[in-house]
């Protein structure tokens, strides 16, 4: 009997691009994207690609680099490439992009990029360049325009300019920049594979770059956006509410990307129900690794419940801790520890302290033990206000943890199926009472812990690749949907 072999991705080039992927500070989406670079790499795809246009210093990037590869989520530092690190390495490929400059002087504060006087080495290379993008670097090789208070700046026809040898040319725009680093980069490998019409898939993984280059009408160029939260404004859980800002703009040209991967289908139905599906949506969940296999429901500590995430508003962390006030006086040997950092560490102690539960309610800070710290624990809890996912759920479940967690909009409930307890939003009573009866019922516990294996396994690599490769397969195969 023979099997049929895994579905495998078209011969293409992609890329993941981003504004900027650093981990430590842009939290899960700097786990969730080099995750997904993985997959495609196991899915077929060759020297897949993830991409940044934030213009940090060379040694910054060459810091987040190597931090990836450190924590295996790389597997090389050649894997990630910046734009401006790109420019100051070889900007030999922008001297013939945009249009000669004969309009005389440009108006407006402007940030030069400069490159060494003497010959670079390979962006981020051990005794490179030193120099910052700054304006005393060296010889001036591009001006890009400097924007204040305008959120639509990446959108403008803004002149940069670019300082080639033969004289000034300009670029419209950051989209005509950005198009043609990826035009160069893609050219590189059309001229490897000797095949000039060879696509190349570019994934958006962040929205400002996705409206930013959704008009790029290059018929050798398919355009696939992802999505890592929710949609919806405050209080986040009416799918009817008004959206506004990017959101909005996004939403209201999505019908021009050649596909787009939703993390839970429950968003996909409620955006192509309300706005309309045009026959490119795909769910594509973002992937964890399932592990080894987790320590049973009898060696954890019965009393020791977790969580792990940023400190930051959207966690809602503050509710969890209310809740604990109840939860502490029915069963008092209960601990709550609380893994992540952020902005409202302060204002979460004061709280801790105000309420009195100080005793059995700690902030660790960040931790790079999550699975250890998860292998100890009874029970996870997420008080979160709202997710695209939920990645930490999984992750959680992975190692036998039953969960308990809002409802909130999007992934939790999704998520966590039959493995833990699902509460209405926002409702502290509720959230108190689950974790009041799963740590007093050692039996439903370990009934959950049974299931939650199974339920993070819907996240493995080997279950989200097959839609992965469905989506991407149509789109290579399809022409560009701005070229028809």
């Amino acid at each position: 009997m023979t099997t049929d072999p895994a579905p495998s991705l078209p011969d293409a080039d992609y890329v993941l691009l981003g504004s900027r992927v650093a981990l430590g500070l842009d939290g899960g989406f700097a786990v969730a994207v080099p995750t997904r670079l993985r997959l495609l790499a196991s899915a077929g795809a060759v020297d897949p690609l993830q991409l940044s246009v934030d213009g940090g210093s060379l040694q910054d990037h060459a810091a987040q680099r190597q931090a990836f590869v450190d924590a295996g989520l790389l597997d090389s530092t050649a894997s990630a490439r910046n734009l401006f690190d790109d420019i100051v390495a070889d900007p030999s490929w922008l001297f013939s992009a945009g249009e000669p400059h004969t309009d005389g002087s440009f108006e407006g504060e402007q940030r030069v990029i400069t490159v060494p006087t003497t010959p670079p080495l390979a962006a981020g290379a051990a005794g490179g360049p030193s120099g910052d993008v700054g304006p005393d670097a060296g010889r001036p090789i591009v001006s890009l325009p400097v924007f204040r208070d305008d959120p639509t700046w990446h959108l403008t026809d803004a002149p940069i300019v670019v300082h080639a040898p033969s004289g000034d040319r300009v670029l419209r725009g950051f989209r005509s920049l950005y198009a043609a680093w990826l035009t160069h980069l893609a050219d590189e490998r059309r001229a490897t594979t000797g095949d000039p019409d060879r696509v190349l898939v570019v994934i958006f993984e962040s929205r400002q770059i996705g409206e930013t280059l959704v008009a790029w009408d290059d018929p050798r160029v398919r355009l696939v956006h992802t999505v890592h939260n929710s949609h919806l404004p405050e209080p986040y859980d009416d799918p009817a509410a008004p959206v506004a800002g990017m959101w909005q703009r996004w939403l209201s040209s999505v019908d021009r990307y050649d596909a787009v991967l939703w993390p839970t289908a429950a968003q996909r139905d409620e955006v192509a129900e309300r706005f309309g599906d045009p026959g490119t949506f795909h769910v594509v969940p973002n992937t964890i690794d399932l592990g080894t296999a987790p320590p049973d429901a009898a060696s954890r500590d019965p009393h020791s419940v977790v969580m792990l995430n940023r400190l930051a508003p959207q966690k809602r962390i503050d509710l969890a801790i209310r809740a604990w006030e109840r939860v502490v006086r029915e069963v008092p040997e209960a601990r709550l520890d609380v893994y992540g950092d952020g902005p409202l560490r302060h204002e979460l102690q004061e709280l801790i302290d105000q309420l009195g539960v100080a005793a059995s309610v700690t902030l660790h800070g960040a931790t790079a033990d999550r699975d250890a710290i998860f292998d100890r624990a009874a029970l996870f809890v997420t008080s979160t206000a709202f997710e695209g996912q939920g990645l930490s759920i999984a992750e959680a479940l992975a190692r036998g943890l039953p969960v308990v967690s809002f409802d909130a909009r999007y992934g939790p409930r999704e998520a966590i199926a039959d493995a833990g307890i699902v509460v209405p939003p926002g409702d502290v009573d509720a959230f108190a009472d689950a974790i009041i009866e799963l740590l007093r019922d050692d039996h439903r516990r370990a009934e959950l812990s049974s299931r939650a294996r199974s339920a993070a396994a819907a996240f493995t690599s080997d279950a989200v690749r097959p839609a992965l490769v469905a989506a991407l397969r149509a789109v290579v195969e399809s022409p560009s949907r701005r070229s028809r």
